[in-house]
């Protein structure tokens, strides 16, 4: 057993330089190696987040613009239904203004024709009136003269 303690040995300081080496190279390949790596890495990832939060922020301006115009659309058209309300509400008021004036018109057109109807009549009245007395007296002398 001593014998195989002692080949142990001899292997463990044989195995020394190897071991340092090992240690050594680690240190070195992670400086030089996987340092660079590992910042190029974070910088990269920075970067690529860095556009992410840009596009985000880019994302959001875009929706409160959009927002903003469809917002201003609405009022757009909230306004030019009022205006069409409006018009139309001025429109049927000149026409029922329109319609009372021409049957104010007509009314007036028919008290005057019925008044000058009614005038006419009297006059024709005191002209039957007056005919009638003389066509009276015309037959009563026709009759008068054909009985003597």
């Amino acid at each position: 057993m001593e014998a195989t303690l002692q080949a142990l040995g001899a292997l463990l300081v044989q195995a020394i330089p190897t071991i340092v080496l090992v240690i050594l190279l680690h240190f070195y390949l992670k400086s030089v190696f996987f340092g660079p790596l590992a910042r190029t890495l974070q910088k990269r990832r920075e970067a690529t987040e860095g556009a992410r939060e840009l596009a985000e922020g880019s994302m959001k301006r875009a929706a409160e613009k959009s927002a903003e115009y469809e917002a201003a659309l609405q009022q757009a058209r909230s306004a030019i239904y009022r205006e069409q309300d409006e018009a139309r509400r001025q429109w049927l008021d000149d026409q029922t203004r329109q319609v009372d004036e021409a049957r104010t018109k007509a009314h007036e057109a028919i008290h005057g024709a019925a008044a000058a109807i009614g005038a006419e009549a009297a006059s024709a009245r005191r002209d039957l009136e007056g005919q009638s007395s003389e066509l009276a007296e015309q037959i009563a002398r026709r009759v008068l003269e054909g009985r003597a």
